[in-house]
Formats: structure tokens, sequence, C-alpha cells
């Protein structure tokens, strides 16, 4: 079961990144475009973004108990997470994947160890 300390710890390892509020919560940036959000406890779970709506859809049918969406997120490259139902290795590659998704291309090559372009 993975914790909002394993998130900040996860994406705070990550280049250039820094922890910035968001709609009231935990937010995490790199090169101030959000990629990672912790939700409050009303809301529940955790916002990752992915590439595209193809990407989502397969996320979300691939197991329910972990991804999630709500009407807000509708048509929007983004899923939630519930934090209790993913282990920390599948939560670093979440947040990773994230990552990889936001940061400016100059910032993924200049970090291939990330996994992104060389």
């Amino acid at each position: 079961m993975a914790t909002e300390d394993d998130v900040r710890r996860i994406a705070l390892s990550l280049p250039e990144v820094i922890e910035k509020p968001s709609y009231g919560t935990p937010g995490f940036r790199v090169k101030d475009k959000l990629f990672l959000r912790i939700r409050t406890d009303a809301e529940g779970g955790l916002l990752v973004f992915v590439g595209d709506l193809g990407d989502k859809d397969a996320l979300l049918a691939s197991d329910p108990q972990k991804f999630f969406t709500t009407p807000h997120y509708d048509g929007h490259p983004s899923v939630l997470v519930h934090l209790e139902a993913v282990d920390a290795d599948e939560l670093t590659e979440l947040i990773t994947d994230s990552w990889l998704v936001k940061a400016p291309p100059k910032v993924r090559k200049d970090h291939p160890e990330v996994g992104g372009p060389a």
C-alpha cells in the first residue's frame, strides 16, 4: 500500500521537480508544469497524467480497484489512482510516466536516465 510520503519521496527524486500547492493540496511540478497532485481525503486519490485518452481508457479498464476518474476529468488525459491499491513499484512507474508526459522536451533530453528519449 502506497502512502503520501511515498508519493512525495518518488516525485521529488525526479529531476527538476518542486512541490507547490495545487487547489490547496500537494502538487508536484517539473519546470512549473503540474504533473502530479495528491487530492484531498474527501476527493480521494492521486492525479497522474497519461499520454492520451487511449492510455487513460486502458488504465481504467485494467483495474477499476486501482484506477478511476470523475466527470470533472472527462476528455482529459489524466487518471485518478487509489493509493491504497498500488504498491511502491507501481506508484513509481505511474509517477515517472506522468513526469515524462509533462516534462518539457529539453528536460527529458537532459535526463535520459528517467526513461525519456536520449
